[in-house]
């Protein structure tokens, strides 16, 4: 057989790649955790009473600018590493962004109050529950991303499951804000933020288990 005709063979019924399939994947996956993290926080934890109150709803929008903020941004950089070869052309500070926006608000916050006042801003009455719960709530929306990222061609799976685990971390703490009390920025940006990024140091090390292929 010729060069030629193993190569028509070989191409006759050879169909485009979907590059899209991955994305609408990791689409739903997304839609379909943040709906169950919502759903579990409401069912255990239930709303904040107060949302109604300028206050509380205030620093309930900040809360979700954040949360959400680390989610969307770990989502479209998954929009990449879903794809082979496309992850050298992310950039890991692109995910630190909300971290950082947060943490400067929070220091803001600090410098303005005198400084007997830190210890309660920072602890709130509840950092023990937040850093808890955020990881446990993330579990669903993790395990759907990975489901996802699985109709993808992942190369760099610790990297691709830190940012699954960041977004779902993300979703997390979005969910969990609607009943969360503790109403200050450097509540949040540090026990949010270090609950967030447990998860993601979780999704790192199951990723390169669970998007192997």
């Amino acid at each position: 057989m010729k060069t030629a005709d193993l190569i028509n063979r070989l191409t006759v019924d050879l169909k485009p790649v979907d590059y899209r399939r991955a994305s609408r994947a990791l689409g739903l996956a997304f839609a379909a955790g943040s709906l169950a993290a919502v759903a579990a926080i409401c069912l255990t934890l239930g709303l904040r009473p107060d949302l109604r109150e300028p206050h509380a709803l205030g620093f309930l929008l900040l809360k979700l600018v954040f949360a959400a903020g680390v989610a969307a941004t770990a989502f479209l950089l998954l929009l990449r590493f879903a794809r082979p070869g496309q992850a050298r052309r992310s950039s890991n500070l692109v995910a630190a962004l909300p971290f950082v926006g947060i943490v400067l608000l929070a220091a803001l916050d600090l410098y303005v109050t005198p400084g007997a006042q830190w210890a309660a801003l920072i602890a709130g009455h509840a950092w023990p529950k937040c850093l808890v719960i955020i990881p446990v709530m993330a579990a669903v929306p993790y395990a759907l991303m990975v489901l996802a990222l699985r109709w993808g061609a992942p190369t760099d799976l610790w990297r691709t499951g830190a940012l699954a685990g960041l977004l779902a971390g993300g979703v997390s703490a979005s969910a969990y804000a609607l009943a969360c009390g503790d109403d200050s920025l450097p509540f949040v940006a540090c026990w949010y933020s270090s609950a967030i990024l447990m998860c993601g140091l979780i999704g790192g090390m199951l990723g390169q288990r669970l998007l192997r292929w």
